[in-house]
């Protein structure tokens, strides 16, 4: 059976989401100010190795854990309302990709699943 990351379309394609996603991302009047001081370039670079990680690609993620990541963020707000702007974006990039609603609801999954650390809860 094939992986998340195979069914989505590997390296490229998840590449592809990260960039269709930061765009998203920072026109979001919700959610861009937490990306103001933010190297965006490392960002989507860690964020692509991060997906592939979790989506059963090649892994090549050694950033820190979602807790940790995120500690800093909570500290200037962020909430479970900016979690799910995070999760539209990701969902409506998904869709402009063209995948599979199945692939998306285990993507969803996946992006609930870090919703406790990223919160830290």
């Amino acid at each position: 059976m094939s992986t998340l990351y195979e069914r989505l379309g590997g390296r490229d394609a998840v590449d592809q989401a990260v960039r269709l996603f930061y765009r998203r991302v920072l026109t979001d009047d919700r959610i861009s100010r937490f990306f103001d001081d933010v190297d965006m370039d490392r960002q989507m670079a860690k964020q692509a190795a991060f997906l592939t990680m979790a989506f059963g690609g090649p892994t090549a993620y050694d950033g820190k854990d979602m807790r940790d990541a995120h500690a800093h963020l909570l500290e200037r707000g962020l909430n479970d309302g900016h979690v799910d702007a995070v999760v539209e974006h990701l969902v409506a990039t998904l869709r402009e990709l063209g995948a599979l609603e199945t692939d998306i609801a285990e993507v969803t999954k996946i992006a609930e699943g870090a919703r406790a650390d990223v919160l830290g809860r």
